[in-house]
């Protein structure tokens, strides 16, 4: 069970996930030894998933960004299974979920540029299994982006 420390850890990471646990500690108000212990565990049990570095895309040349909503033909066992593996190892896709209702996938897909993405939807995304409608929408400005759940 998480609790109000717990809490506490999980926002500080979220701002700094680069945080010495003796920086981690002193911000929560805890010794070295039991901040350490919780972090452990909020690692061991999953609700601490993972490290990463936030990348600008634009900084690495890829500064285009579209939202794509994929409807399938046949939404069955198989076609969903081959759909999401292909979904997943594609790098240019950098979120996706699966909806209820229709569409029945949401896609942010990233690129060089305009040509770059045409490119990717004509030969890759138009591609995938069971595939029925793409539909893009160019992103123009993001105003947020997703930092995790709110803790």
């Amino acid at each position: 069970m998480i609790d109000g420390i717990d809490k506490t850890i999980l926002r500080h990471l979220k701002e700094d996930g680069r945080m010495t646990a003796t920086a981690l500690a002193a911000k929560v108000g805890l010794t070295v030894a039991p901040c350490h212990r919780r972090l452990r565990d909020l690692e061991s049990s999953g609700v601490i998933r993972g490290y990463r570095a936030d990348i600008d895309p634009g900084a690495i040349g890829l500064g285009f960004e579209a939202i794509v909503f994929v409807t399938l033909a046949r939404v069955e066992r198989t076609t969903v299974a081959e759909f999401e593996e292909r979904v997943e190892a594609m790098p240019n896709v950098v979120e996706a979920q699966r909806l209820f209702g229709s569409p029945d996938y949401l896609l942010r897909v990233i690129a060089v540029d305009l040509p770059a993405y045409q490119r990717f939807y004509d030969e890759q995304l138009s591609s995938l299994p069971g595939v029925e409608r793409l539909t893009s929408t160019l992103v123009m400005k993001n105003l947020k982006s997703y930092t995790g759940p709110p803790v």
